[in-house]
């Protein structure tokens, strides 16, 4: 294996760690006192590195302990391809199903292949299927304890500059449910995000059409929006709703993408994510169509929303093209010259 990472002691450790030489990295719930080894990366609440498994000499998947959310949070990792220095990081967030349902960016795009010249650590986290990735009120008796902004803007940003030993910049981008997370997240903590992607989400929270959104997506699995931010109309509504307050996002490079819901050039048989069923393309052109109509409008809202207040983005808005994978790859691609220059790394 080539060294991942110039002279950081920190992570090779932490490698040699995770093959079982030394023993793992232990640590007790978050209520119990912890044993943590010196320079085990933590955060400020005592969140902090419980393992990494190496995958191979470019992935890796860590494991961190959210003290907030009292369990260990999975992360696939893609290292940069050049270690010989620092690098910026680009946290990619899934869909609905927060990648508890195998739908992650490793699984349904080429993001290992497209990162494997490039020199950004790419960070996915695995978990928050239908939380909206935001602070619940209070946990939900199906999807549990949910505190993902603090998680992805408070706890696991030090981890990971000091695990991976980055420059401390950063990006966001996800889809989907994820892609209405991205915004709030970044109005949230403005300076911990330099650039955001946002692909075919629903930025509207607090409106009618947007609360039926969010409702429908969280309760899909059973989940209770009662319990997110409490009844829809709410004031948390409109504290976590990105069009509302679209201000904040002022000084950050923002990519937003949609589709209008008619079929496109990954609608048919041959497309990548639909390997000749009929069956799943059926299901992609009628159902991913009606989903991506819907983010549409919203999407439409927000850029009015963003050019009334002067604030600049670029706007991928196109003619055809449903609510699936194919088109987040190309959102990705696409948006990727934006994030490396905000981000201050080589395209």
């Amino acid at each position: 294996m080539r060294r991942i990472r110039h002279s950081r002691a920190l992570l090779v450790g932490a490698l040699i760690a995770s093959t079982g030489l030394f023993g793992e990295v232990a640590l007790a719930s978050a209520d119990q006192s912890r044993s943590l080894p010196p320079g085990t990366p933590t955060s400020a609440d005592g969140s902090a590195l419980d393992r990494i498994e190496v995958v191979n000499d470019r992935q890796l998947t860590m494991y961190v302990r959210s003290a907030a959310m009292d369990k260990v949070i999975p992360l696939e990792v893609i290292l940069p391809a050049d270690a010989s220095a620092p690098r910026p990081t680009l946290y990619l967030l899934n869909g609905a199903g927060g990648g508890e349902d195998s739908a992650t960016w490793q699984t349904r795009t080429d993001v290992v292949n497209f990162f494997g010249d490039k020199n950004v650590n790419v960070v996915n986290p695995i978990g928050g299927a239908y939380s909206y990735y935001t602070d619940w009120q209070q946990p939900d008796p199906v999807l549990g304890l949910n505190k993902w902004t603090t998680f992805l803007t408070e706890e696991l940003p030090p981890i990971v500059d000091a695990t991976l030993g980055t420059t401390g910049e950063n990006a966001i981008a996800g889809l989907s449910m994820a892609g209405t997370s991205v915004l709030s997240l970044a109005e949230a903590a403005p300076s911990v995000y330099r650039a955001v992607g946002a692909f075919s989400g629903c930025a509207e929270t607090s409106t009618q059409p947007g609360q039926d959104y969010v409702t429908f997506v969280v309760s899909f699995r059973g989940g209770d929006v009662n319990n997110m931010w409490g009844p829809p109309g709410s004031p948390a509504w409109v504290a976590n709703d990105p069009v509302v307050n679209a201000e904040k996002l002022r000084g950050i490079d923002l990519y937003i993408s949609n589709g209008t819901g008619l079929p496109g050039p990954h609608e048919t048989l041959a497309g990548p994510m639909v390997n000749g069923d009929p069956g799943v393309l059926a299901n992609q052109v009628i159902v991913g169509g009606v989903i991506e109509a819907g983010t549409n409008q919203c999407t439409q809202r927000l850029a009015d929303r963003l050019n009334t207040l002067g604030i600049p983005a670029t706007y991928d808005f196109r003619p055809t093209g449903t609510h699936s994978w194919g088109y987040w790859q190309d959102d990705l691609h696409n948006s990727w010259p934006m994030i490396a220059d905000a981000i201050g790394t080589q395209r």
